[in-house]
């Protein structure tokens, strides 16, 4: 084994299961099994590099400088990778021997969750990288985003874990192994890529101690009260990061502990079934976020997806946010020069970020100096515009944010920085060239002799012109040689034979010319190296001291960011409401939910750009003055029942959020919880048919739901027999009346359960208005109050392309059903008393009486003939008993 590969395999034992880029030169090279799977996973050609054991070392590489395009594709397929860079300068190496190893080492390991350029990010999602924790009766999620320095934890019950992983859609989650119990069927179904860790990291002691050493405190009693598991989660998030980041943290903040008390609880299969954040393929487009979002910067848009994907429960809170909206809504003029400030501001908190780990360059530096500006401009505006009434409370906090942008150590940063940076800059600062002139006296005399002594050259080559008398010489540089004359094989011998041979020393032959030294130039080249080296190292000494100045004023830029994002969303809402007819909805602590002509945004927007049609606004009474109520929804599919359930359930959402609403108008009492079981499918990786996936959802409702939740369910039962389905639909419905007493909206296509309103005094029946005009059917989108007469199956079986054979088939046996199972009896035994008679009468059974006198034995044909015909009469009126 080659002393390369000997280092190789040392270093690739540490990398723990990473692809292992070794850096070599200008690639990172991936070498054995790294290099079969990495090829397959980015389609680049896979080669070999030596031998081993007589059998060929497979090898594939990617190019140093375009690396994190390589990366980012690995990263979205779920592979970590370590990066193995050069410690050492080879020329250092070479000193110790001709053979020696330069040295080399992991300076990082790239995850999932620990990412932090801007080229592998998604500028407006939140990069999570998720610990849980199970110790007991007790357990907790921990939430860290590397690229912006935030870091949560939550305390939950293990069986709360499954809805707080989804609420946050990490990107990576960390788990003990062996795996706990409480999480199995979480990491069974999980779609993102699963890191295990062992046991002792998830131990509670252990993680206090190492939140003591990263924040470089004694005691977390300044951040707050946490239980053991709250620090077994953090401690195991926290190592975590540091070893992946070998050592080089970003600044972490504090932990902060979310409150599932102050949020409206959604489980997962709700955020699934309304698409909050992405749709069921995983897309952004097509989402309720896709449709509401109106922010301008990458922050903002973060901001708003943390919003909606966890709505307040707190009456006084939600207003808060609901006047910073009103307040954008009404000065318009306002919000539309606030919005081209916006639309200019970068990313801050994520440079700040690759600033303190070392990932940046002088852009980064540039992109603070653009984000200070637009926020003292921000600053301005808002505090020299005169508002529609007293600025809200939120929008203070901030302004005050903001102030610093316009006085104080933060403007000086931001003018520093302006002065010291020239306008086109390089993406690395090792590049050189991007501090501008005038801001450091020794770089521009260090830059003086450098330009001095290029012209120093154009000089000598016209002096060497003249003494050889060749016109065409020249003079060249190479990374190899340096400096160099350069003459065609023709004109040599003027610098050989000729009067001033001695001047001139041999160097290199070519095909077609030959190339030379002088003492002359080659001082004359070292002067001009170093001159270089040392503008170069002067640059790069100012960028290091700008970074520190910059992050000395690390809290201050990172209050400013939050402010910025915070005015980007406010505005951004006002805006939607502006342009799409929102209003403010009504939120208190009642049990109301009145909503009067909404609507549901993704379907309103995808109409305006498809067809341009217009939504179908529909009203939705769920209380009865402080009394809450369910409505049963009735009416043929595609007549729009779950735009309307789901419409409703994102209307709440969005309220709770702050945001205004699609409707004419809207009261609604804080919801706690909100569940939404609309559509279901099968679940093969856990062996579960679309009807025990239905009915585990509906368990976890009924189970789960309170008097203030709102529940939205659709077609329960429908996947067993009808008797079967009816009844669990049936006792699901009495159950959500009487016992949870809750308001919520229950959509069936059993018929027979429209008459419960009959026993249930706050039910109510509501239908989707359909007329049939020629044959035809034509769905009017209309809730109206009322039973639907029917279902509407044919004609939607029509619509959808059955053959005509078919459908006329269906509409004989369905005539044929419906005469047969007429009846003056009640339909189902379900609407008889609940409680059974005391006695029980079997009816008269004619049938089984004559089969009993019968002795076939004694009968002769005809007899036996005539029997039979008896028999088959009273099976007729028998009803076929």
């Amino acid at each position: 084994m080659t002393p390369m590969m000997a280092q190789y395999h040392a270093i690739k034992q540490r990398a723990e299961g990473a692809l292992l880029f070794y850096r070599m030169g200008d690639f990172y090279e991936l070498f054995f099994d790294d290099a079969v799977v990495a090829a397959e996973a980015l389609d680049i050609t896979l080669t070999r590099r030596g031998k081993k054991e007589g059998e060929d070392i497979p090898m594939c590489g990617v190019p140093f400088h375009a690396a994190e395009t390589y990366l980012a594709r690995l990263i979205r397929k779920g592979f970590s990778v370590a990066i193995c860079d050069q410690t050492e300068d080879p020329a250092e190496a070479k000193k110790r021997g001709a053979k020696s190893v330069v040295a080399r080492d992991i300076v990082r390991v790239v995850t999932p969750g620990t990412i932090t350029e801007e080229e592998l990010l998604s500028p407006r999602s939140a990069n999570y990288l998720v610990s849980v924790a199970v110790l007991g009766e007790g357990a907790a999620l921990a939430a860290a985003d590397l690229s912006t320095g935030e870091i949560e934890v939550q305390s939950l019950a293990p069986t709360a874990i499954r809805d707080a992983v989804a609420a946050l859609s990490p990107a990576e989650l960390l788990h003990a192994d062996p795996v706990p119990s409480a999480i199995e069927d979480i990491l069974q179904e999980a779609d993102f890529p699963l890191t295990s860790l062992p046991a002792h990291q998830f131990d509670s002691r252990s993680g206090e101690m190492q939140l003591c050493r990263t924040y470089g405190v004694d005691t977390l009693e300044g951040f707050g009260t946490f239980a053991r598991a709250d620090l077994a989660a953090l401690g195991a998030l926290v190592g975590y990061l540091e070893l992946t980041q070998c050592g080089r943290l970003p600044p972490l903040r504090p932990p902060r502990r979310r409150e599932a008390s102050g949020q409206m609880a959604i489980d997962a299969a709700t955020r699934r079934s309304l698409e909050l954040t992405q749709t069921a393929e995983g897309d952004r487009k097509g989402s309720l976020l896709h449709a509401i979002d109106r922010t301008r910067t990458a922050a903002g848009g973060r901001m708003l997806a943390q919003m909606l994907g966890a709505p307040l429960q707190e009456p006084a809170a939600i207003n808060e946010r609901l006047d910073a909206v009103a307040y954008f809504h009404e000065a318009s003029r306002l919000r539309g020069d606030m919005r081209e400030v916006l639309a200019e501001s970068p990313d801050l908190t994520r440079a700040l970020s690759r600033l303190s780990i070392g990932r940046t360059g002088p852009r980064d530096l540039a992109l603070v100096t653009r984000a200070i500006t637009g926020a003292a401009a921000l600053y301005r505006y808002l505090q020299e515009t005169e508002g529609p009434f007293e600025r809200p409370a939120i929008l203070s906090r901030s302004l005050a944010a903001l102030a610093p942008a316009s006085e104080g150590p933060v403007a000086v940063l931001a003018s520093e920085l302006g002065r010291a940076l020239k306008e086109e800059l390089p993406y690395l600062a090792r590049d050189g060239g991007f501090i501008a002139e005038g801001y450091d006296d020794v770089l521009d005399e260090t830059r003086v002799l450098r330009q001095n002594s290029r012209r120093v050259m154009t000089e000598l080559e016209e002096r060497y012109r003249t003494l050889t008398g060749v016109k065409s010489l020249k003079i060249r540089h190479s990374k190899v040689l340096g400096y160099f004359i350069e003459v065609t094989q023709a004109n040599a011998k003027a610098l050989t034979d000729g009067p001033e041979a001695s001047l001139f020393r041999h160097r290199q032959t070519m095909a077609n010319a030959m190339r030379f030294g002088t003492d002359e130039l080659a001082d004359l080249d070292s002067r001009i190296a170093a001159a270089a080296e040392r503008a170069l190292a002067l640059e790069l000494g100012l960028f290091d001291e700008l970074c520190e100045k910059v992050l000395a004023e690390h809290d201050a830029l990172m209050s400013l960011a939050e402010a910025v994002a915070s005015l980007d969303v406010f505005s951004a809402l006002a805006l939607l409401a502006a342009e799409e007819d929102y209003v403010r909805p009504q939120i208190d602590r009642s049990r109301r939910f009145e909503i009067e002509g909404g609507r549901h945004p993704v379907v309103e927007r995808a109409l305006k750009a498809g067809s341009g049609a217009e939504f179908i606004p529909n009203d939705c009474q769920l209380s009865e003055g402080e009394t809450p109520s369910l409505s049963i929804v009735t009416g043929p599919n595609m007549a729009g029942k779950s735009t309307f359930l789901r419409q409703n359930a994102v209307i709440a959402i969005l309220a709770q959020s702050g945001s205004f609403v699609p409707a004419k108008a809207a009261h609604i009492g804080v919801v706690d919880r909100l569940f939404s079981r609309v559509g279901a499918s099968d679940n093969l990786a856990r062996g579960q048919s679309t009807f025990m996936v239905e009915m585990l959802e509906t368990a976890a409702i009924l189970n789960q739901a309170s008097a203030d939740s709102l529940v939205i369910l659709d077609e329960v039962g429908r996947g067993t027999s009808t008797f079967d389905g009816m009844s669990i639909a049936w006792a699901a419905l009495e159950h959500l009346h009487d016992r949870i007493r809750c308001r919520g909206l229950f959509a069936t296509h059993y018929h027979e359960l429209t008459s419960l309103t009959e026993k249930l005094p706050r039910l109510r029946n509501v239908s989707m208005a359909v007329r049939e005009w020629k044959g035809d059917v034509v769905f009017l989108h209309e809730v109206r109050p009322g039973p639907a007469d029917r279902s509407y199956g044919l004609a939607v079986a029509k619509l959808a392309g059955l053959p005509k054979e078919v459908t006329d088939r269906a509409a004989k046996v369905l005539a044929e059903l419906e005469a047969g199972n007429r009846t003056d009896a009640p339909v189902l035994p379900l609407f008889a008393a609940a409680e059974p008679p005391a006695s029980y009468d079997p009816p008269e059974d004619k049938l089984g009486e004559a089969l009993d006198g019968l002795n076939p034995d004694e009968l002769t044909p005809r007899a036996a003939l005539e029997a039979l015909y008896e028999l088959k009469a009273l099976r007729g009126r028998d009803g076929g008993r």
